[in-house]
């Protein structure tokens, strides 16, 4: 760790990612060398963890704006420690399978028969489940029974390390959480709340620019994420991405419907989850990780090597063909200073180096 200071509260940490000694540009984007790059830039940590694992496990609490990248992370610490270690528990995947699992006869009953030996709440199971069915998008299920979907789908699997993505999500959720592992019987486990600080910009830019494949929906990112082949539509006088997938024939990926409001149409959802990392970060004994997805152009040559940094794409037009330009993403962060956004695995730097401080007592 090499500078800190606080934003609104929050212990913003900058850590060192560099390694002077190491001189090799590692492909981030390709498994085999971020396997390398991991093993150099945090290898003793990664060995402790992994013999800690044998014999341990603990559960992480994501706390993130949408689309920061929680997915994203917990993918990169089941690459590393391996998925028969890690489970990604996503509440909202849960939520929208359930409505699937609802319309399967067996699936329902089996569903109805866990929440009869399980479910404790103010309304009756069959009353909550018909809340369900009949919410709007925007309508939030009861404490009780996103606790009790979120226990069953932790027993259908042997005990693993647990990270959960969309948990809490309300205020009176944290309560709930401090909670949590006594509720699902992992009662000696430690529980650690795992931050993502992210510029709204950052946000704003995945969202206006994403698209997707009308075929095999893969997203990508016509600035952040671009794909080998590019076209240009010279009726729209637009740039477009083709799918790389071979299935997919070079199909033209396409914008989400709403997307282009980009973080606006979200926005009541960004305040609430800023305000709720700051009532986890005023708590006490709970461990407690912050993990910043940017770091300001003045400190990146001394902390962070090049090929950490986001690339951003531009185009341009050559004859009939479409030239790929590649630069660095500059932003600016919440208080307005020039930032570079980080590629994903340079923020899973900080996030094992933190991990190995909390559960590694030496």
């Amino acid at each position: 760790m090499i500078m800190s200071h606080p934003r609104d509260g929050f212990p913003l940490s900058l850590y060192q990612t560099k390694v002077e000694s190491l001189t090799k540009k590692f492909n981030l984007m390709n498994p085999a060398d971020r396997r390398e790059y991991f093993e150099a830039k945090v290898g003793r940590e990664i060995a402790d963890l992994k013999e800690h694992f044998k014999t341990n496990t603990f559960i992480a609490y994501w706390l993130g704006k949408k689309n920061s990248g929680k997915g994203t992370y917990s993918k990169l610490i089941m690459e590393i420690f391996g998925a028969d270690k890690i489970s990604h528990i996503s509440v909202g995947d849960i939520v929208r399978r359930l409505s699937v699992d609802l319309e399967d006869p067996k699936k329902k009953e089996d569903l109805l028969k866990y929440f009869a030996e399980h479910y404790r709440g103010y309304i009756s199971i069959d009353d909550a489940i018909a809340a369900f069915l009949n919410r709007d998008t925007a309508s939030l299920l009861s404490n009780e029974f996103v606790l009790t979907l979120v226990k069953r789908e932790i027993d259908l699997s042997p005990k693993k390390i647990i990270f959960i993505d969309g948990f809490p999500r309300t205020l009176d959720q944290v309560s709930y959480a401090l909670y949590f592992r006594n509720l699902i019987d992992y009662r000696q486990d430690p529980d650690i709340f795992i931050a993502i600080d992210i510029p709204e910009n950052v946000l704003d830019e995945r969202m206006r620019a994403r698209v997707v494949c009308p075929i095999c929906q893969t997203p990508r990112n016509l600035k952040l994420l671009a794909t080998p082949e590019v076209g240009y539509d010279k009726t729209k006088k637009e740039f477009y991405l083709m799918c790389d997938n071979p299935n997919c024939n070079k199909a033209r990926m396409v914008a989400k419907e709403g997307d282009s409001l980009g973080i606006e149409a979200i926005r009541d959802r960004l305040e609430l989850d800023d305000v709720l990392i700051r009532k986890v970060f005023s708590l006490h004994g709970v461990p407690k990780i912050m993990l910043r997805n940017s770091i300001p152009v003045s400190a990146a040559r001394e902390l962070i090597d090049d090929y950490e940094l986001t690339p951003a794409y531009s185009y341009q037009l050559e004859g009939d063909k479409v030239k790929t330009i590649e630069g660095p993403y500059v932003v600016k962060d919440d208080e307005g200073i020039d930032s570079y956004s980080l590629m994903a695995p340079a923020v899973v730097i900080p996030l094992i180096k933190q991990l190995h401080s909390v559960l590694i007592k030496k």
